[in-house]
Parts: C-alpha cells; structure tokens; sequence
C-alpha cells in the first residue's frame, strides 16, 4: 500500500486548490505536501464526522496521540497517519506545531461565538499559517526557510477569505467564525445570519473582513520577499486569495446568494501566473 498515493488522491478529492496547487512543488517534495495536506482534512473535517463535540475531542486527542508515538499500533492500518510520521522525521518538523495545529480546531466542534477579530486572527493563525509554514520547512528539507512572518500573515489573508465564502455553510449549521466586536461595532445580528438574511449591516462587516484579509496579504508579501525562495511552492495556495476577494467585491455580492466558486481552469491559471511571478 502506497499510503502518500493515498494521501494524493484524498487531498485530489476533497482539497482541490492545495492539490493543484501542490503540483507546482519539486516531483521529490509533492508526496510530502500530500502527507501534510491529507492530515489537515482530517483534522478540519472532523466535525462533519460526528454528532456530538465529545466523538470529535476524542479523535482530535488520537491524532496528539499519534504525533506522541502513544498511538502506534494503530498507525499502520491509518494511511495518513504513517505518512505523516514519515514526513515529520524525514524533514525534522517540530511536533509541537502540529498540537498547535490541532488545538484550535476543537473550537469547531461548537457553535462558542468568536470574540473578536484578534481572536479570529489568532485562530487563523494556529490552523492556515502554521500548515503555510510547516510545507515551507518540508520544502527547505527542515531547515529555516525564513518564512514564519510571511506565512502568519498570508495564513490569516487565506483563512479569512475562505471563512468569508464559508459563511452560509457555516450558518446552516448554527456556527459563528463572524467576531462578536465586529459584529457589534456594524450591528449585525447572529440570528440574520443563521436565517440567511443579507443586511447592509453584514455588507459593510464583511467590506471590512476584507480589507483586513488585504492587510495580511500586503504583508506576507512584503515579508516574502526575505524568504528562501526555495519555500515559495508553500504560498502557492496563496494565489487564491486576491482573485476570491476580488470577486466579493464585485456589485451586488450576497454572501448567502453569491457562489464564490471560480472553474478549475480559472483558478490553475491564477497558481501559474503567480507561480511565474514567484509569489501570491
């Protein structure tokens, strides 16, 4: 069993833009963005999986329990996780990143309002800049590619874009990533957003998203410009981000109406120009 061509076809499946974004990696590093990759799904969709917070917590403390070698009986007969292992100890990742990693996603599991947008900063921050960072150490064979800044602020640019096209299959099931200060300062209400009802008060709210996603962005790339270039394949998935926002942006956006959701062809033209261009 070949568990990184596993690892290849799940992220394929069910995470197509860091798929096709992968490829753009050296053939030798691609099996080991997968393994990362892979992971990742099994960790944000988790909450899809159970019926309660207590099954999820469960499997998100045998994925600590894995990364602990406390689980190692069962690694064989899971894909990912022998992958993963493999990947860790070959390019000498540092385990704790990826309890940060896992951490915040128990925050999935409940519908708990996000208190404010440094906390929704912050959670952006523990979830899509550490996995930006931790591709870029597998890319650099573990050394210091020195992309920490660069990946904190294009992980946060990322995570809020996809947060934002995220909202009505978020709001189907109750759950909030909105925060709570922002909300108020615009005078949003939870219950608009839970019935699918576009406000200009939600309007000028997610303008404002936005334009914080934009901030992370002028920043990573700014401080990209630091970095190894040979971590550059790490932000490819980066790419995304600017045309998404752009889209949003457009007359007569409803976040609940609108489908942010560009054709395969359009987004593999964005990954290669901005991988022409070496940046996102």
């Amino acid at each position: 069993m070949d568990v990184f061509a596993l690892c290849a076809d799940e992220v394929r499946a069910h995470d197509r833009d860091r798929f096709l974004a992968d490829l753009f990696a050296p053939e030798a590093k691609r099996r080991y963005l997968f393994a990362l990759h892979a992971f990742n799904l099994e960790i944000v969709r988790v909450r899809d999986l159970v019926s309660d917070p207590m099954p999820g917590e469960i499997r998100l403390q045998w994925w600590r329990d894995v990364l602990s070698g406390e689980a190692r009986g069962e690694v064989a007969g899971h894909p990912v996780a022998a992958a993963l292992l493999e990947t860790i100890g070959l390019h000498h990742l540092p385990r704790a990143a990826f309890d940060n990693l896992i951490e915040p996603h128990i925050f999935d599991l409940y519908n708990d309002p996000m208190p404010t947008l440094g906390d929704l900063e912050g959670y952006a921050g523990e979830t899509v800049s550490v996995l930006i960072q931790l591709a870029a150490l597998i890319l650099a064979g573990g050394e210091d590619p020195h992309t920490a800044d660069a990946a904190g602020h294009a992980g946060v640019a990322q995570a809020l874009t996809g947060l934002m096209r995220a909202l009505p299959f978020h709001a189907r099931r109750q759950q909030l990533f909105l925060p709570a200060d922002l909300m108020e300062r615009h005078g949003v209400r939870a219950e608009d957003i839970f019935a699918g009802r576009t406000t200009p008060e939600l309007l000028a709210l997610l303008a404002d998203l936005r334009e914080t996603a934009r901030r992370h962005l002028d920043a990573g790339r700014a401080a990209l410009a630091h970095a190894d270039r040979i971590a550059l394949p790490a932000f490819q998935p980066v790419a995304l981000v600017e045309p998404m926002l752009r889209l949003m942006d457009r007359p007569g956006y409803d976040p609940f109406q609108t489908t942010i959701d560009p054709p395969q062809w359009k987004r593999q033209w964005w990954l290669w120009r901005a991988a022409r261009r070496g940046g996102f």
